[in-house]
């Protein structure tokens, strides 16, 4: 799924989760939001827990670390 005008990066963690840090317009982020609690990821989405707060910058785009 492309979202677009997102910044950030997602990185799997060594315990099985993924951390994703994303900023862009509130509305992409609430799509974001929509297709990880959706059936539609590539991989298996246990739960999604939000944590909302000021844009900090400094991202070129969207990577996978």
């Amino acid at each position: 799924m492309e979202i677009g005008n997102l910044t950030g990066f997602a990185l799997n963690l060594d315990d099985g989760r993924v951390q994703v840090v994303a900023e862009g317009p509130r509305e992409n982020c609430h799509r974001l939001l929509d297709w990880l609690a959706s059936d539609d990821t590539p991989g298996r989405v246990d739960g999604v827990t939000e944590i909302w707060d000021t844009p900090r910058g400094g991202y070129e785009g969207f990577a996978i670390r």
